[in-house]
């Protein structure tokens, strides 16, 4: 049922408002279950259209257990979870699918100190729906719990940010693409806040075009607008605005792996970069490990999803982590991924060395790398080396790659595919092996 992000799904078909009381039932009681008070939760949303409806199916199930719920509408990810810590409330719940289009959504928890539950209370959540709540008590009278509205505290989330990274962005000209997503107001709050010319783009949310050819999966807009504007950056979010990619100012893009560089070193020369690490997933270009190499910064590597990048980081005392894909965990200021922290702290480098981002982005190579989905069902994905056909045609990519580059196929934690990802030198031989690959497993998996 949980992915590495949470439940996901197509809603109304797949998520349905049956399955989101069950959420918000059995999540309420597993978190606070051990809670000695009446216990209550904090619910957002970004812009999609099915975003109030499954809200509202949710808190049906918290009440029904006997806890409270605050509605706090649309909301960055981060924002719940910076909300949760700061109201001292018992969880936090974002009703979000991220970058995936608008007729998916998805129901993550966070737990009262704002970090994402561990596999094993996202396990106990789900054996409890799938026993119907059995043995669970539901209150009536005065035991069922209420619904509180508060649309204000989305500028608690924008002040806490100008707090974390008080940069003065005057003489700074940035285009902004807020995806049609639950960034439309705090990102360019706070940005027009810090003292930016801001161009902002994409801040008309309507429920049926977040991520439409816009945000940090659709980049090609804000690259010309960034070099139309003669923009100093680009920056642009996903949906639930957890992830941040970047445009420099000759319009080409700056990626996740290339923002830790960037960040990192600059925590390194400040003596504020923890045990020397960054840690990234086994993703992360080949080149952001030269880079580590060259600059002397330990690259720690988890598996894929932020969620073990975090796991990681806490376990060991490391305070800067993250995916390529813009996820980027600053922990000495947020317990998740961070668009707008991320964005703030990268433009906090610019203005403090005066360099352009382009000679910042260059601190690391980034290697030729292709990266195919192949569409599979759901229910298959994590099976695709089952196959002989398949397994047969990675090995051999593996032995031709092998020594100047490297294979990676995954099924994904969020969506139907499979991830082909090659490394090598020549980017036409990478992108040709990736695709035939790719239309292989699909042509064999469907």
């Amino acid at each position: 049922m949980f992915g590495t992000d949470g439940v996901r799904g197509v809603a109304g078909s797949e998520l349905t408002i049956e399955l989101a009381t069950k959420l918000g039932q059995a999540g309420a009681y597993v978190l606070t279950k051990e809670t000695e008070h009446q216990a209550t939760i904090i619910v957002g949303c970004d812009t999609r259209i099915s975003g109030g409806m499954l809200a509202s199916a949710l808190m049906a199930g918290i009440c029904s257990v006997g806890a409270n719920a605050i509605f706090v509408g649309v909301m960055p990810t981060p924002a719940i979870a910076y909300l949760t810590r700061k109201h001292k409330v018992d969880a936090g719940v974002v009703i979000s699918a991220s970058h995936n289009p608008m007729e998916f959504n998805g129901i993550k928890f966070f737990n009262g100190e704002g970090y994402k539950l561990s596999d094993a209370l996202e396990d106990e959540i789900e054996a409890l729906i799938r026993n119907n709540m059995k043995d669970v008590v539901l209150p009536i009278g005065s035991g069922v719990g209420k619904i509180e509205y508060r649309f204000d505290l989305k500028d608690e989330y924008v002040k806490f940010m100008e707090k974390c990274v008080p940069v003065d962005l005057h003489g700074k000209k940035i285009v902004v693409d807020c995806a049609e997503g639950a960034s439309y107001y705090t990102s360019v709050k706070a940005l027009s806040d810090l003292g930016a010319e801001l161009v902002a783009i994409h801040t008309d949310p309507d429920g049926t075009n977040i991520n439409a050819n816009c945000g940090s999966t659709h980049m090609d807009e804000l690259k010309a607008r960034v070099v139309y504007e003669k923009a100093d950056a680009g920056i642009a979010f996903d949906g639930d605005a957890d992830r941040m990619l970047a445009v420099d100012e000759k319009g080409n893009l700056v990626d996740g792996d290339q923002v830790m560089a960037i960040c990192g070193n600059y925590m390194k020369q400040k003596g504020r970069l923890k045990k020397n690490t960054i840690v990234v997933t086994i993703m992360s270009n080949l080149g952001f490990t030269l880079m580590g190499e060259k600059e002397g910064i330990h690259v720690e590597k988890t598996k894929v999803g932020d969620r073990y990048v975090l796991e990681n980081m806490r376990e060991h005392g490391y305070n800067i982590g993250g995916e390529q894909s813009g996820h980027v965990i600053f922990l000495d200021d947020n317990t998740t991924g961070d668009g707008l922290l991320s964005a703030l702290h990268l433009l906090e480098v610019m203005v403090d060395t005066g360099k352009p981002l382009s000679e910042l982005a260059a601190i690391m190579e980034v290697l030729p790398q292709a990266l195919v989905n192949a569409k599979v069902p759901n229910h298959k994905k994590e099976h695709f080396m089952e196959y002989p056909e398949i397994a047969d045609a990675i090995t051999e990519l593996e032995k031709k790659f092998n020594g100047e580059g490297r294979v990676l196929i995954r099924p994904s934690g969020t969506e139907p595919l499979v991830r082909v990802m090659i490394e090598g030198k020549d980017q036409k031989v990478i992108d040709e092996e990736a695709k035939r690959l790719a239309e292989l497993i699909t042509r064999i998996m469907l």
